[in-house]
């Protein structure tokens, strides 16, 4: 078992822990006096997000052990209870103008999350059985980008644009990875933007519509459109370098909504600055050019391609949630990865963290068992039983 563990990445074992724990840490300090306003307790938030990492850390554990070739067996069943989770949300009571919430046991749970990841594996499956004949379109392409439609059909359905444009870039990423022809990918995206372009004018309101004027001219109407970027504005400039101090910030006294969800990355730089801020996006990049990394080292198409996957979800998650926290992009209510507020996405960032970190280990066993294999042939003094005995050794290692 010792051994075993020597081949994890530790790096990628322990930094979304960090983050996640660091992010309930941030989310209290944010949170508390909104909840004191809403006769709540002061410690609402955090617990209730503290119960969802308990939950993640146990999928975390159980993802890092189980062999990640096993889901492709279980893709159908994947594919349909997704499916099965977004109808049914189109029957649940809207909240802000979207039907995107399930209530079970007491807990909420929001599809469409989960779907960023079943998508993935479900492409990553699919195109990794193709790659003999990954540049015939109809025959490759084609056929999964069936299904993709469905989903995010289902999701427009809600509606929630901003969450259906994020699994369409993440699905871009592992369709790209599979090895298609470049013009296939041009045309699938300029499809793809025109349909979402088509479905947004369609359900187009005048509270999406201030999110452009908000993002790109929040000055213009600094009462209304404007109001949430200035006051993250605010919140980021006063920080400075090295902040105002954990749990001394101003901005989250009722002034900046949405403080411990979407904009909880405002807090960090008015509470603890630009080096926290450093901090937590250096954590983040981590994870993901840890995934890319793994993804090219893993001669298993379906492990590189849902490396790829997992590690483009959480970087395209993180970009747009920045750029939208600073104006560079309408404000689309995208969390932090492991960071803000929300069980749903938590869950499903552990779980991929976790699938990831099997994925890497999977990787350390090969290279452990090449090298034995090296010394094996490069050194020819070697008594045939310490060559047994490393023979005995690399077996076990691949067992485990």
């Amino acid at each position: 078992m010792k051994s075993k563990w020597k081949s994890y990445d530790f790096t990628l074992l322990f930094t979304p822990l960090l983050l996640a724990c660091f992010g309930i840490v941030m989310i209290y300090s944010a949170s508390m006096v909104i909840a004191v306003v809403n006769e709540l307790e002061p410690t609402h938030f955090m617990f209730k997000q503290l119960q969802w990492f308990v939950i993640g850390s146990f999928f975390f554990v159980f993802c890092c052990f189980f062999n990640y070739r096993h889901y492709q067996k279980f893709m159908k069943l994947i594919i349909f209870l997704l499916i099965g989770l977004l109808i049914a949300v189109l029957f649940g009571e809207p909240v802000k103008g979207a039907r995107s919430w399930l209530y079970v046991g007491g807990f909420t749970m929001q599809p469409a999350e989960f779907v960023k990841l079943g998508l993935i594996m479900y492409l990553a499956s699919i195109y990794s059985k193709k790659q003999d004949y990954i540049e015939d379109f109809n025959k490759a392409v084609l056929p999964p980008l069936i299904m993709t439609g469905i989903l995010l059909g289902l999701i427009v359905m809600q509606p929630d644009i901003g969450t259906a444009a994020i699994i369409f870039l993440i699905a871009c990423s592992v369709i790209f990875s599979s090895g298609i022809r470049f013009r296939h990918l041009f045309l699938l995206i300029l499809t793809g933007i025109g349909l979402v372009a088509l479905a947004a004018s369609n359900m187009i309101t005048d509270e999406r519509l201030s999110r452009f004027t908000g993002a790109y001219q929040p000055f213009s109407q600094p009462e209304e459109e404007g109001y949430q970027l200035i006051q993250s504005y605010l919140a980021i400039g006063t920080g400075g370098f090295t902040g105002q101090g954990l749990g001394q910030g101003v901005q989250k006294l009722g002034y900046l909504t949405e403080a411990y969800n979407d904009f909880i990355m405002a807090v960090i730089a008015e509470e603890l600055g630009f080096i926290g801020v450093t901090i937590v996006i250096g954590m983040l990049a981590t994870i993901v050019l840890r995934g890319i990394y793994i993804s090219r080292k893993c001669q298993d198409s379906f492990g590189s391609l849902l490396a790829l996957g997992i590690s483009s979800m959480i970087g395209i998650q993180t970009f747009i949630n920045l750029g939208a926290i600073s104006g560079l992009l309408p404000i689309t209510g995208v969390p932090l990865p492991f960071v803000s507020y929300g069980g749903s996405s938590l869950l499903v960032l552990m779980i991929s963290v976790g699938i990831l970190n099997n994925i890497a280990y999977k990787v350390k066993v090969r290279e452990q068992n090449q090298t034995v294999t090296k010394d094996l042939s490069d050194d020819k003094e070697y008594s045939p039983l310490y060559k047994s005995q490393l023979d005995v050794k690399r077996g076990k290692s691949w067992s485990n």
